[in-house]
């Protein structure tokens, strides 16, 4: 990627990459908690979703290393919910 300089010419800018930054936490999904505060079944959950019950028992679980924005906001629509109570930053 390039940006203009002060001086009018280009120059390079360095994105950080997942190797440049410190491992200082990490996201923790607490779908789990939401479910049972409005209890709701994982069954239920994956149907209203529509995702498999393995997939769900997966971001349940916090076996995911990413998530989908559409699956997420379906979540958030069945449970009631914003994102921010089902995630959350963790220092390690």
């Amino acid at each position: 990627m390039s940006a203009v300089s002060e001086d009018g010419g280009l120059r390079e800018l360095h994105e950080p990459d997942a190797s440049d930054r410190e491992d200082d936490g990490r996201i923790v999904l607490r779908l789990d908690r939401i479910m049972v505060e409005r209890g709701r079944s994982l069954n239920w959950l994956a149907a209203q979703v529509g995702i498999t019950n393995v997939n769900l028992s997966k971001i349940k679980n916090n076996r995911v290393s990413a998530i989908r924005f559409s699956t997420l906001a379906a979540i958030c629509e069945a449970l009631d919910c914003q994102p921010g109570d089902i995630l959350e930053y963790v220092r390690d």
